[in-house]
């Protein structure tokens, strides 16, 4: 399998508390990826590290073999390392089709300028009904961000997500928060991309159920290093991550 996603020694403290100590992870292109851990581990750090939201104080972080370890944020979204937040980024006064309009405006480079006549633009058009038909959001198109369920607003963060085609899929924590049938229709959506578009996905979760039932990988994190990596049957039966993260075999 190909190597989409590198990180060479990977260093991150602050005030002496180390966030990422001498990480070194692969990610395989295609690969569906979880990280898991106690609060405090690392997780949201290290996805801030690969997106470039903080500065590494020591490492390397290869993107496709490119060294991506000092590019900010909007540069390493448009090589194709694209985020969904723990909590959902969208205009909540604007409907869902615009949401993702505006998202998939920027693919195409178009400035916002451009939308006054926004719905002349054939190609965003089609762009945004195949992400919305593909998030299961077409038929809620119409209505005000801020009128969806919380599990769909975390969907239309995912969706506008989607809109930058990405290579490597970011997800933090997609299930927080969530009823028990949002997180099925969460995990759906997670499986469907994955499946549909060979997306490489790697995501945060503290739902061991979610964790066991989709994810092809499991790296654990703790106080800021990976301690153990492997199946969902191997992470439930090894001693240390017993011991360190979930307390029993589960």
């Amino acid at each position: 399998m190909d190597v989409i996603l590198e990180i060479k020694n990977l260093n991150k403290h602050f005030d002496g508390i180390y966030v990422s100590k001498n990480i070194i992870l692969k990610i395989f292109k295609g690969s569906l990826t979880a990280i898991i851990g106690p609060n405090g581990a690392g997780k949201t750090s290290l996805f801030n590290l690969i997106s470039g939201y903080i500065e590494k104080d020591s490492g390397k972080i290869y993107f496709q073999g490119m060294d991506i370890s000092d590019k900010k944020p909007e540069n390493i979204a448009s090589m194709g390392i694209v985020r969904a937040f723990q909590v959902a980024n969208f205009f909540p006064d604007e409907t869902v089709y615009d949401n993702v309009l505006v998202a998939s405006i920027s693919l195409f480079k178009k400035s916002t300028n451009f939308l006054a006549d926004k719905y002349s633009f054939k190609n965003i058009r089609e762009h945004t009904d195949m992400i919305l038909k593909n998030l299961n959001l077409f038929e809620k198109r119409d209505l005000k961000a801020s009128e969806l369920s919380h599990g769909d607003q975390k969907i239309l963060d995912i969706a506008m997500a989607l809109t930058l085609s990405p290579k490597v899929l970011l997800l933090d924590e997609p299930t927080a928060g969530m009823s028990p049938d949002e997180r099925k229709s969460m995990v759906k959506v997670i499986k469907e991309l994955h499946k549909k578009f060979n997306l490489t996905t790697l995501f945060i979760e503290h739902d061991m159920d979610v964790v066991f039932g989709i994810a092809e990988i499991i790296r654990v994190m703790v106080r800021g290093e990976i301690i153990a990596e492997g199946t969902a049957e191997e992470i439930r039966n090894n001693p240390m991550v017993i011991e360190s993260y979930l307390g029993k075999e589960v």
